[in-house]
């Protein structure tokens, strides 16, 4: 079985552990996730199982949509609700002052990847570089918040905002900087991702409803072929003879066709992923 399982993951449960319990349920070793989602997070978190493993790099470079909670007056060495409390202030944040900083933090930004990361700095995660009380050197990212609205005030100093962003993109570390901007501390209360590309919360299963689902024989409904999850990609078609060819690796000659990713067809049969440059188009990942 090969293809992509949209799995919702629930707070406290790691997205290694979902790997693990995807491998356990479809007995599979080939099995990944397309990009962590933190422990204390919940959301969609889209999982690869057999061929549909080697699509990550052309699945993970997707936008990302999430609901969380920016809770203004306090801030933690986690820019999370489960870090430390390092800064407090009293303070009452109104809609329109939020609403009025918003804007500074849409299109292309530079982010720095909080010190509580799976990002690696000489081969260690910050997370174990911070835990075990070394420097930890500045890791700046660049981004891009495409959408960033106020959904609602919860309570006092409290706001549900949604955000559609790029890879890469720490939601907490965006409301440290926006509380920075109030001048205040702030920290992220609760995170939801909503979607990851084409894979949003409505499509999205349980472990506990995957499990039912095998007892029921009907696992295999819950699975996104490959040729599905690459809708996005523009498509070529090939002529059928070109079949063999593409399989062995061999470039192909098209015309007026722009560099980049594309899905791939011989004759109306999916052939994977091929990438095109200066007008030569050669299979990247087959999936025939």
């Amino acid at each position: 079985m090969d293809g992509i399982i949209s799995v919702l993951k629930p707070p406290a449960m790691s997205s290694s552990d979902v790997v693990v319990d995807i491998r356990r349920l479809f007995c599979q070793k080939r099995v990944g996730h397309t990009g962590t989602l933190d422990p204390g997070a919940a959301g969609v978190l889209p999982i690869c199982i057999g061929r549909a493993t080697r699509l990550f790099d052309y699945l993970v470079d997707k936008k990302k949509r999430y609901i969380f909670e920016i809770h203004f007056g306090t801030s933690t060495d986690t820019q999370d609700a489960y870090g430390k409390r390092i800064d407090t202030a009293c303070c009452d944040v109104s809609r329109a002052e939020l609403e009025a900083v918003l804007p500074l933090f849409t299109g292309k930004q530079k982010q720095t990847a909080p010190m509580y990361s799976a990002l690696k700095s000489g081969g260690r995660k910050l997370y174990d570089i911070a835990l075990a009380g070394d420097e930890i050197p500045d890791k700046i990212r660049e981004l891009e918040i495409y959408e960033l609205k106020i959904l609602d005030k919860t309570e006092k100093n409290r706001f549900l905002l949604e955000a559609e962003c790029s890879k890469g993109t720490y939601i907490r570390t965006l409301c440290r900087d926006i509380g920075q901007r109030l001048g205040l501390p702030a920290h992220m209360s609760f995170l939801l991702r909503s979607a990851s590309g084409a894979f949003t919360i409505e499509g999205a299963h349980t472990i506990a409803e995957l499990g039912k689902m095998k007892e029921r024989g009907q696992l295999e409904s819950a699975v996104v072929s490959c040729e599905a999850a690459l809708v996005g990609l523009d498509r070529v078609d090939l002529p059928k003879g070109r079949t063999e060819p593409m399989k062995n690796g061999l470039v192909t000659k098209v015309l007026g066709m722009a560099d980049g990713a594309v899905r791939c067809y011989c004759g109306d049969v999916f052939m994977g992923v091929a990438k095109i440059q200066s007008e030569q188009i050669k299979l990247a990942v087959h999936l025939y």
